[in-house]
C-alpha cells in the first residue's frame, strides 16, 4: 500500500454556531515550528511509538527509556520529575479505572503543529478484504438497551452507555498505517491518535487507534479545560438538511437531558481540584464528518502543581459519557450486561510531563488492531426516552469512522 500519499493544503475556518469538533479546545498561541506533523504522521509505523495530534499540536514518540508500572497519578509525576524537567509519560488508560494502564516514557519526543493546521479533509481509500463479526448481533443489543430501559424503570439508573463490538477477520496481516492516515484524510482535526500497546500475541504488535472527537481533560499552566460531549445525531449529506438535523439536536429535550447529566457530573468532580470553574449553561453543536453532538466546554484554573493533567484526568474518568449516572449503578450494569471486556475502548489516551501539563482524550471512535484482526467499538447513551432501533442505529454511525478507514461496509 502507498505508505506517502498525505498531501498538505489550508483548512477552511469553522462558521457560525456550530463549530468543528477540535474548535472547542484553545488552538496554540503560535506556530510550534519544530518539525511538520505531516512528516510525523508519515513516520509512524506500528510498534515503533506513539502518534498523537489535535487542535494544540501533534506529539510523535518513539523507544521506551522507561515502563510505568502503576497508572498512579503522583506516582507518575513523582517518577516524571526524577527523570528530567523533559520527560513525558504517553499512553493510555482503560474504562476500567481498576484496570492496568499502560503508560511509558519515550526516548524521544517530537512536536510538531496541529495536523488539522495543514490538512483538509478528503476521501481516500484504504480497502481491507475480510468479515465483520458483530458482538452482540443487532438484536440482542437492542434486547440490552430494554434491559437498560427497564433497570431504569425501576429506579437507581438514570443514563447508561452502552457498546457493541465488529470483530473484524482480514484475509491477511492488517496494515495500520494507511488506516491512521485514511482517518487523517477523512478528519484531520480530530483528536487522533495511534498507540501501542501490550501485544497478546508475541511478535505481533498491538495498536489502538483513532479518531475521537472528545477531550477529556487538559492542562497547560493553569489553564484546565474539559468538554464533555453527550447526544449525537447522524449528518447527512444534503446541506439543509444536515442543518435540520444539527438544530434538531440542539432542541432536543432527551439529548439535552442526557448531555445536561454529563456536564453536571464533570463539575461536580472537578470543583474540588480547582479555582474559577466555567460552566456554560446552553450547550453548543460541534460537527464531525459522521455526526452532530452536544457539546459544552468546561474551563477553570489549576492552583495545585501537583495536580496533574493525569490526575486531573483521572478524577473525572468514566465521566457519564461512557459509563452513565449515577456511575457506581451504570458500571454495574454495563458489566453486567455488555458481553465483552472494553479493554482501553473509553478510556483515556493521552500524554503528561513532568510539569504536569498534558492532554487526554477518550478512547472513541477507535479500534484495535493486530495481525489479521481488528476490533471496533461504538457505543451510546441510553436514557428513560431512548428506543432500542435508534440506539442500534446511533452505533453504526459511530462505527462507519474505521469502517471507512477500512474500505468495510458493516454488513
Amino acid at each position: 500500500m502507498d505508505h506517502d500519499a498525505t498531501e498538505g493544503c489550508t483548512p477552511a475556518a469553522p462558521r457560525g454556531r456550530e463549530r468543528d469538533v477540535t474548535s472547542t479546545s484553545p488552538a496554540p498561541r503560535a506556530p510550534l515550528g519544530v518539525a511538520d506533523p505531516v512528516r510525523l504522521l508519515r513516520s509512524w509505523t506500528p510498534g515503533s511509538g506513539s502518534w498523537f495530534s489535535g487542535p494544540a499540536g501533534s506529539l510523535r514518540t518513539r523507544g521506551v527509556l522507561a515502563r510505568l508500572p502503576s497508572g498512579d497519578a503522583d506516582a507518575v509525576l513523582r517518577r516524571l520529575r526524577d527523570l528530567g524537567d523533559r520527560a513525558v509519560a504517553v499512553g493510555a488508560l482503560p474504562y476500567d479505572p481498576a484496570g492496568d494502564a499502560h503508560l511509558v516514557v519515550p526516548e524521544h519526543v517530537e512536536r510538531a503543529d496541529p495536523l488539522g493546521a495543514v490538512l483538509v479533509a478528503g476521501p481516500g481509500t484504504s480497502p481491507v478484504a475480510g468479515t465483520a463479526r458483530p458482538i452482540p448481533a443487532p438484536a440482542a443489543y437492542e434486547a440490552m438497551v430494554g434491559e437498560a430501559l427497564a433497570r431504569m424503570a425501576a429506579g437507581g439508573l438514570d443514563k447508561v452507555v452502552l457498546a457493541r463490538v465488529l470483530e473484524v477477520v482480514a484475509d491477511g496481516p492488517v496494515d495500520a498505517v494507511p488506516m491512521l492516515r485514511e482517518l487523517a484524510r477523512r478528519d484531520p482535526r480530530s483528536y487522533l491518535f495511534a498507540v501501542d500497546l501490550p501485544p497478546e500475541r508475541a511478535g505481533t504488535p498491538r495498536t489502538l487507534l483513532g479518531a475521537s472527537p472528545e477531550l477529556l481533560l487538559s492542562r497547560r499552566g493553569s489553564t484546565v479545560t474539559a468538554n464533555p460531549l453527550a447526544g449525537s445525531a447522524a449528518r447527512s449529506s444534503d446541506r439543509d438538511e444536515d442543518r435540520r438535523r444539527g438544530e434538531a439536536l440542539l432542541a432536543s429535550a432527551k439529548d439535552r437531558h442526557e448531555h445536561a447529566l454529563v456536564v453536571a457530573d464533570v463539575a461536580e468532580r472537578l470543583r474540588p481540584l480547582v479555582d474559577d470553574l466555567e460552566v456554560p449553561e446552553e450547550p453548543s453543536l460541534v460537527r464531525t464528518p459522521t455526526l452532530w453532538h452536544l457539546s459544552t466546554t468546561v474551563r477553570a484554573r489549576a492552583t495545585d502543581r501537583d495536580a496533574s493533567a493525569l490526575h486531573l484526568a483521572q478524577a473525572l474518568h468514566p465521566t457519564p459519557a461512557v459509563c452513565g449516572v449515577p456511575r457506581a449503578a451504570a458500571h454495574t450494569a454495563i458489566t453486567e450486561i455488555e458481553p465483552f471486556d472494553r479493554g482501553f475502548y473509553t478510556g483515556a489516551v493521552g500524554w503528561t510531563d513532568a510539569r504536569g501539563d498534558g492532554e487526554w482524550v477518550m478512547a472513541l471512535r477507535c479500534g484495535e488492531v493486530q495481525g489479521d484482526r481488528v476490533r471496533l467499538w461504538a457505543g451510546a447513551g441510553i436514557v428513560p426516552a431512548s428506543r432500542p432501533a435508534d440506539e442500534l442505529a446511533e452505533t453504526g454511525v459511530k462505527l462507519r469512522t474505521l469502517l471507512d478507514a477500512l474500505g468495510l461496509d458493516e454488513a
